[in-house]
């Protein structure tokens, strides 16, 4: 073992990148989230069970499908990059407002897990009625959603003090979401917009380990002839997705043909063997700085899961609410 670890130390001084020393040695440093108004604990005294309500629910809803944990994670991301980490994703169409931002195509029809939302929200409105915030609870339950879905190895805190917002609208995914079929200068700027670095962009990326995604979110692009991706995984593709996906026949896929229900670095080791499904994912080989980023997480043993926990936080702390900017919903549904 000591002889085990010697090595990492040295393969971690040679990548000039100490973030891949294992969990287990502590080493994982949360950002800090003063800036942003939020504090880890923050429902300790306000609602003492909060965080373990919400961790049973998700617990309880990836046992029973591992692709809602993936769904919850995508839906921090699509909430976050939207008026800020605020909940705007989870409200209802109204006669005020026939098109939030659900109803928008990035996230309509393929973003999902609001059930799980609902639920934790009930349960934690029973402990303590009106007070811990639908963005709080998005944010726990992608949290607990990467432990349970990486076998406990992505465990980190995650801050709280998020206030709901009242404004969602279609346009906004549609303004802020990089697609699938973004190059890298386009990735690298739409991160940046939200204050995430190129690394961030790097290492977020790293969810697409998980989950499924519509045809429609690489056909033809992906598959066109002749194609960068690897030829095996372009003829299965080619069989199990139309040349022209339409709304009624546009069926899923795995995003990770080797692990696809484990969140893992196994997303890099696809990148590198154009086993990946979407432009945006290619493009991570683009140039010789995300590259080796691609390359690290792909082998330096725990550097991906570090960062991942790392970059987590520091997204969940977009452009977040506080103050007299939000509300705490009752309904996470409606607005109050």
């Amino acid at each position: 073992m000591a002889r085990n670890a010697a090595a990492l130390l040295v393969s971690c001084a040679l990548l000039v990148a100490a973030a891949c020393l294992p969990a287990a040695a502590g080493y994982y440093k949360p950002p800090n989230p003063a800036t942003s108004g939020l504090k880890v604990g923050y429902y300790h005294d306000k609602c003492p069970p909060a965080e373990a309500i919400v961790k049973h629910v998700v617990k309880a809803a990836v046992r029973q499908n591992r692709d809602v944990g993936a769904g919850i994670i995508r839906m921090l991301f699509h909430d976050c990059f939207v008026e800020g980490c605020d909940a705007s994703v989870l409200l209802d169409p109204t006669p005020a407002n026939p098109q939030p931002e659900k109803l928008s195509p990035p996230n309509n029809p393929s973003l999902h897990g609001f059930e799980v939302i609902d639920a934790a929200k009930a349960a934690v409105e029973r402990a303590c009625p009106g007070v811990v915030s639908c963005a709080d609870i998005i944010a726990f339950a992608a949290r607990d959603a990467s432990f349970f879905l990486s076998g406990r190895k992505v465990d980190f805190d995650m801050p709280a003090g998020r206030l709901d917002g009242r404004v969602s609208l279609s346009s906004g995914p549609l303004n802020f979401l990089p697609p699938p079929t973004f190059g890298l200068s386009q990735l690298v700027d739409s991160f940046a917009a939200k204050g995430l670095s190129a690394e961030d962009m790097v290492v977020l990326s790293g969810a697409h380990t998980v989950g499924r995604s519509h045809c429609s979110s690489f056909v033809p692009d992906r598959l066109a002839v002749p194609s960068n991706m690897d030829p095996a995984l372009a003829a299965s593709l080619r069989h199990q997705c139309p040349a022209n996906p339409t709304a009624s026949n546009d069926p899923t896929v795995v995003q990770d043909v080797v692990t696809p229900a484990k969140l893992d670095n196994q997303y890099y080791k696809n990148v590198l063997a154009k086993k990946v499904l979407f432009t945006s994912d290619n493009a991570l080989l683009t140039s010789p700085e995300t590259a080796k980023m691609v390359s690290d997480n792909a082998f330096v043993p725990w550097m991906w899961e570090e960062k991942f926990k790392v970059a987590m936080v520091k997204m969940a702390s977009v452009e977040v609410k506080t103050g007299n900017a939000g509300e705490v919903r009752k309904n996470c549904r409606v607005v109050n």
